[in-house]
């Protein structure tokens, strides 16, 4: 059986790195719009043999429950590498041969694009993983067995995780794929991101609504700090 997990932070705190560009309500407002796109996508997926849930945000609870998807509750949250792990040693411990973790930013992101992930056989031990835009990170991860190394979710993450699969003896397939590539952690992905068709997303309506999108394009300096007070 294969598990697709997601992991949801309290989005209060979300988007540190973007402290610069937008208020800490658009902060937050911009994480929601974006695990708003990514849940619709999740609903959409039909490989999965479950969906999971790991998080204490009260908000993602209800999101999870409303889509009859399971909850793993944390008492307290310390990284998202904490919580991939927990989470992936309870599944396996409930029968479960593979974990693909999605995290909750991907605002181009569609069902198609996670059951191609689910779909790959690469028989165990193996990991399948996608990398960030630029290259550095990991933006979706499928590990056979669930347990198969610890993660190291952050700055360095691919390479972390391929060395980590290479001293497991595992066959590490890398996937591209521009809408699962495509996260949100500073101004530069924020530019990169309305280069994109963000027609029908929460992402782009929130962007638009605000002026957001219309302040940046405007702007061709990435060096300035477009803050919108609405």
């Amino acid at each position: 059986m294969r598990a697709l997990l997601l992991p949801v932070k309290d989005l209060r705190n979300a988007k540190q790195r973007l402290a610069g560009v937008l208020t800490p309500n658009q902060r937050f407002t911009l994480a929601r719009a974006m695990l708003a796109d990514t849940i619709a996508a999740i609903r959409g997926v039909g490989m999965a043999d479950e969906i999971f849930v790991v998080t204490n945000y009260e908000a993602a609870v209800r999101a999870a429950s409303e889509n009859s998807w399971r909850v793993l509750r944390e008492a307290q949250q310390i990284s998202e590498s904490f919580s991939v792990d927990t989470a992936s040693r309870q599944l396996e411990s409930l029968g479960f041969a593979a974990v693909l973790r999605i995290p909750l930013d991907l605002p181009l992101i569609r069902s198609s694009d996670i059951d191609e992930l689910l779909a790959v056989q690469a028989g165990s031990p193996s990991v399948v993983i996608v990398p960030s835009r630029d290259g550095t990170g990991t933006n979706a991860i499928l590990r056979t067995p669930p347990t198969l190394f610890p993660s190291h979710f952050g700055i360095g993450s691919f390479a972390k995780h391929c060395a980590e699969a290479e001293r497991a003896g595992a066959r590490i397939e890398t996937r591209r794929n521009p809408r699962l590539e495509m996260d949100v952690d500073d101004e530069a992905d924020l530019r990169e991101l309305l280069r994109h068709d963000l027609t029908g997303t929460a992402t782009g309506a929130f962007l638009d609504e605000t002026g957001l999108a219309a302040k940046l394009r405007a702007d061709p300096n990435p060096e300035a700090r477009v803050v919108s007070r609405t």
